[in-house]
């Protein structure tokens, strides 16, 4: 259930994003989740893909600065308080979340997780019945 994430930093101007994708759309992979990160200089891409080593490949021989990095998807209902249970359930197990993004379709939200400790969120969140997106479910969505 751990999901590999690429992290690419970008130069903080116009263009870099569309470099990103268009490098991705030529090599034949699809971007199934991302989030932008900004600060006046620099910005960080970080996004699940459907081919990572591929991705890893291909954006490096364009010169871009990529890392691999590996996080958790939660999916639970798209609905008020379904993410505040499981951010509590983590709290409460003292699973510190140093990022996280989110995308819905319908009555399903999926939480993508980067938490200080992988192996105990996974453990706590199946431990309280929370569903686990799998890497290969993301890809179809």
């Amino acid at each position: 259930m751990i999901i590999k994430q690429l992290s690419v930093f970008l130069e903080n101007k116009s263009g870099r994003l569309y470099e990103v994708s268009a490098i991705l759309g030529k090599a034949g992979i699809n971007m199934s989740a991302f989030s932008v990160a900004d600060t006046s200089e620099f910005g960080i891409l970080r996004l699940i893909v459907s081919d990572h080593e591929q991705a890893l490949k291909v954006l490096r021989e364009h010169n871009f600065s990529v890392n691999l990095t590996e996080v958790v998807c939660l999916n639970c209902p798209n609905q008020p308080g379904a993410l505040a249970r499981a951010l509590q359930i983590l709290s409460e197990n003292e699973v510190a979340i140093e990022y996280l993004y989110a995308f819905s379709v319908g009555d399903s939200a999926n939480v993508v997780i980067k938490p200080d400790h992988l192996e105990k969120c996974i453990d706590v969140l199946t431990l309280h019945s929370m569903e686990l997106v799998r890497a290969s479910d993301l890809y179809r969505i």
